[in-house]
């Protein structure tokens, strides 16, 4: 799901929230049986039964309606052919509009550009797993970040430099977090993630975490240097606070922080 127009996005390899390939694969089977008038000769139990490998309860409750009407016929007598063709075809059509309906849901919560969560991803999954954390007692950590001098660099070397940073960026954080952890751009050049302890303990661990992720980034760029403000907040179990707080605690966070190191950058030159 991220832009990758040209050659010079090839380089950046990072892993991305994307439909499954085997959900793919089930896609490209079903297209091959619709394309033709004639339906492949294998067997209505096959096709059932690559379908109901896809985890949607509302296919699999279709498919298996299907599945009983035809070993109720089959039980009696011979299947006519064209009453087995409306079958194979009707599995095909509800095969087809729900794997629609899932690239649609996921486009939906997916950042185009990066390929990690956008705000309503984020929010939907951050909400579920804050509730996760309460009920079980674990306590989670809640970053915020943006990208330094993004206007900056789009007004130096151009939007589509900008938007490359952006992607380095969220590369870096891909690296820094365990896939468990849920990462988002919120828009713009901020980002959010919300890791469990067990993945990182501290603030000093994320920063040495992310710095080494960065310095890969940057080998690949000499004209600027890419580097993030960061914020955390953390999520106690024990307490019952909301999303949008933690998010605020967390916001503050990166703004004070941020601020703190103009302060020492402005001190150096002076």
């Amino acid at each position: 799901m991220s832009l990758r127009g040209s050659d010079s996005w090839n380089g950046d390899n990072g892993a991305r929230r994307r439909l499954s390939a085997e959900s793919s694969r089930s896609a490209a089977g079903v297209l091959s049986i619709a394309r033709g008038n004639v339906v492949h000769k294998e067997s209505l139990e096959s096709l059932l039964a690559s379908a109901l490998r896809s985890d949607d309860p509302e296919l699999d409750q279709l498919l298996s309606a299907l599945e009983e009407i035809s070993n109720s016929l089959k039980s009696g007598s011979p299947m006519p052919g064209s009453l087995d063709n409306v079958l194979r075809r009707a599995a095909s059509c509800a095969i087809r509009q729900s794997l629609l309906d899932r690239e649609i849901r996921t486009l939906a919560v997916t950042d185009e550009l990066t390929g990690l969560y956008n705000r309503r991803g984020f929010l939907a999954s951050a909400m579920h797993q804050l509730k996760l954390a309460h009920r079980h007692s674990q306590d989670v950590l809640l970053l915020f970040c943006d990208i330094d001098s993004l206007k900056g660099i789009n007004d130096a070397f151009g939007h589509r430099a900008g938007d490359l940073a952006i992607i380095r960026a969220a590369d870096a954080l891909e690296e820094t977090f365990r896939d468990s952890d849920i990462l988002a751009r919120l828009g713009g050049d901020e980002f959010a993630v919300l890791a469990s302890e067990a993945s990182v303990s501290n603030r000093e661990a994320i920063v040495a975490r992310l710095d080494r992720s960065l310095e890969k980034a940057n080998a690949e760029e000499s004209r600027y240097k890419l580097s993030l403000s960061i914020g955390i907040a953390r999520f106690d179990s024990d307490t019952t606070g909301s999303l949008g707080e933690l998010m605020a605690r967390a916001d503050q966070d990166m703004y004070a922080n941020k601020k703190d190191r103009t302060k020492s950058a402005s001190s150096r030159h002076s």
